[in-house]
């Protein structure tokens, strides 16, 4: 009988832990697709702030709900609003006078004489692409006269973009002064007393802007931020909120009903047509808690700026309908399709779309963003603009009469991006339209007509996934997957080569915005060859391709294909002939262990072999390179990136073996095996191993030796990993194990691959549990950072990438070692 107690008690325990999934982010996850379509909520409560990109510019959706004529607020914030006063470039191009010669006399004074200065147009910056005045010096001062008619300002704000440091005068009074630099447009309220500055008539906006390093940038304009006017709505109170593998799930009280909102993109990677189709569901469950019925209907509301890459771009936007749907669709007039590449921008081309089943229980219109409550508020159904700067997508579902039975509808939200990537001169359609034979509104219609089963696809494998993770590492380890998995898949897009090729391609998210980096895709790696090693090939297929052709002259893997959105070729400036090289031979390994085969390897033979060959030559002892970790610097005898080589080498081996090339095999699996050996005598430092070879009061994590167990090598004795394991559960810190001996910031991803080596779930446990703790208690609320300081929690650098994929090394190891 007690054993029988004992299987219901851990069945029930279980199945509970299954249920109760991750509850605490840095940020919250919502609308995940890709790198510009990624929409999430910064702070634990769904109405606490404004949603944003992952970047951290406003991208607007608002959530209202009235019970029996009273309205709460549940998603989101209103956002900030502006009425411009002196436009900067992104509303109006604008001159002004300039010089790059130290001024004599007060240059910053109203009166000043500036005729013998330059006649410049806005921006001012070293980018030859987006400059309207190329700036390449040092310093520039610019003086902006412009004509004010006295207004009723409420609060007086300087628009400004500076690259680096700035010195700004409002008709010679110092306004603001700035050491460092922006990558976009700031908002700087200023004091009270500079808007009485404003002369009727003319003015004069005078910089000073110092190019202390890298990139020049300079752009100015003045704003009123809007008093925000008087409502009666009231805020929802939030009862919990769950993030699983595709959803982020919210219940609130709203003083008589219960209110569920749940966020679903269901990128299932076991159907790529699914996986890639860009429409998440909002879905929202209403019913009565307290025995009465209840009138009831929801607002949702999308800003446009979804669709621009800053919010002084002009939109256009228009209802229709369509096979059953209503739909809103908003852009820019511009369309400049592809025409933007770097790091901190959003998308600025393409459509998004807000749809829901038509119905006489929904209305749908268009307003400008300030409003949006105010509309809903007066019953003021009604679209009043087509086309400007920041306008509303408004949809209500009406539930009518609520009782204790749940009622459900839902809105879509949508995302055409006509081209996604350039790749090598042809732009490219993304995965979903099938060659232009599929559009947006058949694939938003796929989704309405089939939202019961692609929710219970969902369902089912959250609760798998959660499972699985749970066996592999425990609770903790099973919630940083979950907060893991949207994140690093929505770094990509999904397109088909013109070589008809699977193309999967990461941004580094506010790195350097490299499209499809190798050593991203590395530590990547885990979560797609334990779900779709098809994946992983799209995001080897490139380099390959790149890596075959006659733009790559070198005897080793290139370190990227462009910046992104552009895939042309390398623009990194610094080549990683070691980590490249080891990072392609190792994951074709890889994927040939998880498809059982070598096809993928054969079709490379040769290039593979060209850069086994350059990593047995150079790999066992790097010079004075970079690898991986470029932000700690120029590494020479970097121990583990001699680890990294003598894998590889090991790896070739056994695809050499796989593919029957038996002496070509035997050849190299002696040498990676003699070099295994070498490697211990000389990085040997008693109770641990070496950072670099020679130091012994050096150390780091060897986590490229996670291979060597995952892959069933067995190049290195299991006593290496156990020296290195013991000795890094001395060196732990509150918020994780350092990097290395140089500094006592991380990367989570490789504390995860380094905790992989441990030979018990106690030692396991012990160096992800500081993670955990990070990624539930960090003050920086941003999409997760890989990059953090083990001391305090903070983020270091780099948000929102894909690398977060390594997490899943555990559950890769749990199913490959046996």
């Amino acid at each position: 009988m007690k054993k029988i107690f004992l299987f219901v008690f851990a069945v029930t325990f279980f199945a509970a832990q299954l249920n109760a999934q991750a509850t605490k982010a840095p940020a919250y996850p919502l609308i995940d697709h890709n790198t510009y379509f990624s929409i999430w909520s910064f702070t634990d409560q769904l109405n606490a702030s404004t949603t944003k990109h992952w970047t951290g510019k406003d991208q607007s959706l608002l959530g209202l709900i009235k019970v029996d004529g009273s309205i709460y607020r549940f998603m989101g914030k209103k956002a900030e609003d502006y009425h411009t006063i002196v436009p900067a470039a992104d509303e109006t191009a604008w001159q002004c006078k300039y010089t790059e010669t130290q001024p004599q006399g007060d240059w910053k004074d109203i009166q000043y004489d500036d005729n013998g200065w330059s006649t410049g147009t806005a921006p001012f910056t070293d980018d030859k692409q987006q400059a309207k005045t190329l700036w390449n010096s040092k310093d520039i001062w610019i003086r902006r006269t412009f004509t004010y008619a006295n207004q009723d300002i409420n609060k007086l704000v300087l628009k400004l973009w500076h690259d680096d440091n700035i010195e700004v005068y409002l008709n010679g009074d110092e306004v603001y002064n700035y050491t460092g630099w922006t990558s976009d447009y700031k908002y700087i309220p200023l004091k009270d007393k500079f808007k009485n500055r404003l002369k009727n008539g003319q003015n004069v906006i005078a910089i000073h802007c110092a190019n202390t390093a890298g990139g020049s940038w300079l752009d100015v304009g003045l704003v009123d931020e809007v008093k925000e006017t008087a409502n009666d709505v009231l805020l929802a109170k939030q009862k919990s909120v769950e993030i699983n593998a595709t959803q982020t799930i919210y219940d609130f009280d709203c003083v008589g009903v219960d209110l569920k909102v749940t966020f679903t993109s269901p990128l299932l990677m076991h159907n790529l047509d699914l996986f890639s189709r860009p429409v998440s569901y909002i879905s929202y469950q209403v019913k009565s808690t307290d025995g009465r019925n209840h009138n009831v209907s929801v607002f949702f509301s999308a800003s446009s700026d979804i669709a621009v890459n800053t919010p002084g771009q002009e939109v256009t936007a228009q209802k229709y309908t369509s096979s059953g749907l209503s739909i809103l669709k908003a852009g820019t007039i511009a369309q400049p399709v592809l025409q933007k590449k770097g790091d901190d921008l959003r998308i600025d081309w393409g459509y998004m779309y807000a749809a829901t089943p038509n119905s006489n229980n929904v209305v749908q219109y268009i307003t400008p963003l300030e409003d949006v409550m105010s509309s809903f508020a007066a019953k003021k159904f009604v679209s009043t603009i087509k086309s400007g700067r920041g306008l509303a997508l408004n949809t209500i579902l009406n539930f009518a009469a609520v009782g204790s039975t749940p009622k459900e509808q839902f809105v879509e939200l949508g995302y055409d991006d006509l081209y996604s990537v350039q790749y090598f001169g042809r732009n490219l359609q993304p995965w979903w339209k099938a060659g232009g034979r599929v559009t947006i509104e058949q694939e938003l219609k796929a989704a309405a007509g089939n939202y019961a089963s692609v929710m219970k696809q969902c369902d089912d494998f959250n609760k798998s996934m959660y499972a699985w993770a749970l066996k592999a590492g425990g609770k903790n380890y099973a919630d940083l997957c979950v907060l893991a998995y949207r994140q690093s898949i929505s770094a990509h897009q999904l397109m088909k080569s013109p070589q008809g090729d699977i193309l999967f391609l990461s941004k580094e998210n506010f790195s350097n915005g490299s499209i499809n980096t190798v050593d991203v895709t590395y530590p990547s790696a885990p979560l797609y060859l334990f779900y779709n090693p098809h994946l992983l090939e799209g995001m080897l297929n490139g380099i390959f391709h790149y890596c075959e052709s006659p733009a790559w002259s070198h005897n080793f893997a290139a370190h990227d294909l462009g910046t992104y959105p552009l895939a042309n070729g390398q623009t990194y400036g610094e080549n990683m002939p070691v980590e490249e090289s080891g990072n392609m031979i190792i994951l074709t390994d890889a994927i040939a262990r998880a498809e059982g085969n070598a096809d993928f390897a054969k079709r490379h033979w040769k290039t593979l072999t060209a850069w086994a060959a350059y990593l047995s030559n150079n790999g066992f002892d790097p010079g004075n390179q970079l690898c991986t970790d470029d932000f700690a610097g120029h590494l020479a005898h970097n121990a583990n990136l001699s680890i990294k080589a003598i894998v590889a080498l090991g790896s070739y081996a056994d695809l050499a073996n796989r593919l029957g090339k038996k002496s070509v095999a035997a050849q190299y699996h002696t040498l990676a095996v003699s070099l295994a050996g070498k490697w211990q005598t000389m990085d040997q430092a008693g109770d641990h191993y070496e950072l670099v070879f020679g130091n012994k009061d050096s150390w780091s994590q060897k986590y490229n030796l996670v291979w060597d167990k995952v892959l069933g090598l067995n190049l290195f004795p299991p006593a290496v990993a156990k020296t290195e394991i013991n000795y890094y559960l001395t060196r732990q810190n509150a918020f994780g194990l350092p990097l290395d001996s140089r500094k006592t910031y991380t990367k989570s991803d490789w504390i995860l691959w380094t905790a992989a080596l441990a030979d018990n779930q106690k030692d396991f446990q012990a160096l992800i549990d500081p993670v955990y703790k990070y990624a539930t208690e960090t003050p920086t609320r941003v999409p997760l950072s890989d990059w953090h300081e083990t001391t305090d929690g903070k983020m270091v650098g780099f948000q929102a990438r894909s690398v977060v994929g390594g997490y899943f090394m555990k559950m890769l190891e749990t199913r490959w070692v046996k």
